[in-house]
C-alpha cells in the first residue's frame, strides 16, 4: 500500500479590523499556506449623536459577536496614525481600544500593523491609495465586486497579517514579531 500523501493542515481564519468611531471595518478571511479564503466582511457603524461610551460600548459589542459568529483564531488591527487633528487622533485611539479589548477580552491574539506595512503587504508599495487597496483586496479574495473603503481596509489587515505570518515565520501566541507587534491576553496579565 503506498504512502498516504500528508494531510494539509487546516486553514488558519484571521479577522483584521480597520477601527474608527463612526465606521469600524471588519474583515474575515482563512489561510491555507500561501492561498487565501474570503470568509465575510462588514462594518460596525456608530450614531453620531450618541455619547462616546455608547458608541464605544457599540464597537465592543459588534466585535464580540463577529468573534462568536465567525470563529477566528487571530486578529489582526491597523495601528492609530496621527492627524492633523489631535482629537480626532484621540477618539480613533479610543474606538482601537474599544476593539482591542473585545478581542483580547475573547481570548484571541491581536498583532497590530501600521498603515504603510498593510499597504505594502497587499499593494506593493506603502503609499497605495484606498482605491488600490480596494483593488489588490477584490483581486487577492476574487470577489465579485470592490469591498467598501472600510470593509477592504480591514480585509487589508487580515492579508498582511496572513503574509507576514506566513512569510516571517509561524505566530506565537505571544511576543514580538518582524512585522507587527502580537498582543495575548496573558502578556497584559
Amino acid at each position: 500500500m503506498p504512502p498516504s500523501a500528508p494531510a494539509s493542515p487546516a486553514p488558519l481564519r484571521l479577522l483584521g479590523i480597520d477601527p474608527g468611531l463612526r465606521i469600524t471595518g471588519f474583515g474575515v478571511v482563512d489561510a491555507q499556506g500561501s492561498k487565501l479564503a474570503y470568509v465575510a466582511s462588514g462594518c460596525i457603524r456608530t450614531d453620531q449623536k450618541m455619547e462616546l461610551p455608547e458608541r464605544l460600548g457599540v464597537i465592543c459589542r459588534g466585535i464580540a459577536e463577529i468573534v462568536a459568529t465567525y470563529a477566528p483564531a487571530q486578529a489582526a488591527i491597523e495601528e492609530v496614525f496621527l492627524n492633523k487633528n489631535p482629537w480626532s487622533t484621540l477618539l480613533l485611539g479610543q474606538a482601537r481600544g474599544a476593539a482591542i479589548g473585545a478581542l483580547v477580552g475573547a481570548g484571541l491574539p491581536v498583532a497590530e500593523y501600521g498603515t504603510m506595512q498593510i499597504k505594502q503587504a497587499v499593494v506593493g508599495h506603502g503609499r497605495a491609495t484606498k482605491e488600490q487597496v480596494q483593488h489588490m483586496v477584490r483581486r487577492l479574495l476574487s470577489l465579485p465586486g470592490e469591498p467598501s473603503p472600510d470593509a477592504a481596509d480591514a480585509l487589508a489587515c487580515a492579508i498582511a497579517h496572513a503574509h507576514g505570518g506566513q512569510g516571517l515565520g509561524a505566530l506565537s501566541s505571544a511576543g514580538r514579531r518582524k512585522s507587527g507587534r502580537l498582543t495575548s491576553l496573558s502578556e497584559l496579565k
